[in-house]
């Protein structure tokens, strides 16, 4: 940990976004650069998904099951280890499918929708909700932390 853990990670985040794409010149280090990353986001990207899915429980009007049901049914079928955790929670709380198929860099991707909820344009009241359970999400992350430091202090 500490600054010589973030150095790490912050160099290890910068490869990956720099040279870990799928393309003939950066195929054998690209490929290792964003398998690394892919590594040291695992914890935080299932921790990120369970705070959601806990942080619906507070929220007015988002799904706490539905986010939960669609983490575990969704989130593998994204394309990245990590993305789709987060992302699936969210779509399950909001009642939204996200994802799907679209246009990136020119190019048409057909990625899985994430979430069944019918609904796959957001709308103003979806994106305040979204930043509602984002909030909740970092309060219950600060919560914990809290947590962890009394006992370590108390011991």
């Amino acid at each position: 940990g500490g600054l010589p853990g973030g150095v790490a990670y912050k160099a290890a985040n910068t490869a990956d976004s720099m040279i870990g794409h799928r393309t003939p010149r950066h195929e054998a280090f690209g490929r290792a650069a964003a398998r690394f990353d892919d590594l040291i986001n695992l914890p935080a990207s299932r921790l990120t998904a369970l705070l959601i899915v806990l942080a619906a429980f507070f929220v007015s009007g988002a799904d706490a099951k539905n986010a939960w049901r669609t983490v575990r049914r969704d989130a593998k079928k994204h394309r990245s280890p990590n993305a789709g955790w987060p992302e699936a929670a969210m779509a399950g709380a909001l009642g939204l499918a996200l994802a799907g198929p679209r246009v990136y860099g020119g190019v048409m991707v057909d990625d899985a929708f994430m979430g069944d909820g019918g609904r796959r344009d957001a709308e103003s009241a979806d994106i305040r909700l979204a930043l509602k359970l984002y909030r909740t999400a970092d309060f219950l992350l600060i919560a914990l932390f809290g947590m962890i430091a009394a006992i370590v202090l108390a011991a």
